[in-house]
């Protein structure tokens, strides 16, 4: 098995990891609504890692470097999903790992991200790569009245 992880930099590679990244955030409606939100979010520093096996993409991970106050410097990762057809082969692992090396590259003292309370798989893979929950995050919605 032959591993590689690039960067997923142009709105062709960005379309053509649509179906992936659908397993992850099934409230996309399509590859043109996945490339204006990657356009978007870039000008805010998003970027989009894969990790392809074998020339297929398998896993996706969407991070940021970011600072704040109560942070520091850090990276913060949006996105990350292994096919659903890869799990338990550690591609999520290295990408990880990759994740937390590229941190370092970027002056990060940390990496952050926000996981849903019902997704307990997900909890088990973060306490597995060292991760700590750490705080809770509150959302409201703005509707408009």
């Amino acid at each position: 098995m032959r591993l590689e992880i690039r960067d997923i930099d142009t709105a062709e590679t960005v379309r053509a990891s649509f179906a992936l990244m659908r397993q992850f955030r099934p409230h996309l409606l399509n590859a043109d609504e996945l490339v204006a939100r990657w356009e978007r979010q870039a000008h805010q520093g998003y970027r989009l890692l894969g990790l392809y096996r074998d020339g297929e993409l398998a896993a996706l991970a969407g991070w940021r470097p970011m600072e704040n106050l109560v942070h520091g410097r850090h990276m913060y990762v949006d996105d990350l999903v292994t096919d659903e057809r890869c799990r338990g082969q550690r591609l999520g692992e290295t990408l990880m790992n990759h994740l937390k090396q590229l941190a370092r590259s970027h002056g990060c003292a940390k990496l952050l991200l926000d996981t849903p309370m019902s997704n307990t798989l997900g909890h088990r893979f973060y306490y597995r790569q060292g991760l700590v929950a750490t705080a809770l995050r509150f959302t409201q919605p703005l509707s408009e009245d």
